[in-house]
């Protein structure tokens, strides 16, 4: 059932949009590249037959898909009523560090459904980055398109935005690591711009695009694991990375307020 803006929602409707209070146990697994791929045991917030809340001990950028599987009430459910688990992809909507002594260094994730199966370009790019289209269909699951690379968000709540990026040079160490997490080289540079989930660094090593590195800064007492995905030359001649923090977000709560 789609229902128009401004239109109240019939009352079984209602129910299902409803956010519900229910801890239970839910898997989240997301990729970082095509190779390398991540999964998480927590415990529910809050559900509803379109979406739910829970935390995590990483950030997941907003507009990410990621795909749950928890024992979710039948009522609830738009497929596989018969099932014991319920496996369903979502789309990241909010990611906000979490408040309260039980969740300290955790990260409080929103995620509205999309369906039973991801969209191919997923299957082709995991990194792609997506945003809400329009719930249709007879299911009420939301439709997505992929993300303009400057989405306009004013409208949008300031916690629900992409992460401010700041022209601004911290000093950082570009270090390159393989498989096992080990050091392969390391690069001393500066930041082009930075926000809480991602960098340009100038830098000249040589890496491909998904290649997996580590930034340092003592300045902010951070070693974070990141992902290059993007390489450009800029108009100066120097060599930039842009890359995405995946493991935390860069402590720039000073800074971004």
């Amino acid at each position: 059932m789609r229902i128009a803006e401004g239109e109240k929602p019939a009352a079984k409707d209602a129910r299902r949009v409803q956010r519900i209070g229910l801890s239970l146990p839910v898997k989240i697994e997301g990729k970082d590249s095509r190779a390398e791929s991540w999964e998480e045991i927590t415990r529910l917030k809050d559900i509803s037959a379109f979406g739910a809340g829970f935390t995590l001990r990483r950030p997941v950028k907003r507009g990410r898909l990621i795909l749950l599987t928890l024992p979710m009430p039948r009522k609830m459910r738009c497929f596989d009523y018969l099932e014991a688990q319920y496996r369903i992809w979502a789309i990241v909507r909010r990611c906000i560090k979490a408040e309260g002594r039980a969740d300290a260094g955790k990260y409080f994730i929103g995620a509205a459904f999309i369906g039973r199966v991801p969209p191919k370009s997923y299957l082709e790019d995991p990194s792609m980055i997506y945003e809400i289209a329009d719930r249709g269909g007879d299911d009420g699951m939301w439709q997505i398109t992929a993300a303009e690379s400057e989405p306009v968000e004013d409208h949008l709540p300031s916690e629900d935005r992409r992460h401010s990026r700041y022209d601004i040079p911290i000093n950082v160490s570009v270090e390159v690591i393989d498989a096992e997490g080990h050091l392969i080289k390391r690069e001393e540079t500066v930041t082009e711009n930075i926000s809480l989930s991602g960098a340009a660094v100038f830098s000249s090593i040589e890496i491909e695009i998904g290649a997996f590195i580590r930034i340092s800064c003592p300045q902010y007492n951070t070693s974070i694991k990141a992902v290059v995905r993007g390489k450009r030359l800029g108009p100066d001649g120097i060599p930039r990375l842009h890359i995405e923090f995946i493991d935390s977000f860069f402590p720039l709560e000073g800074i971004d307020s």
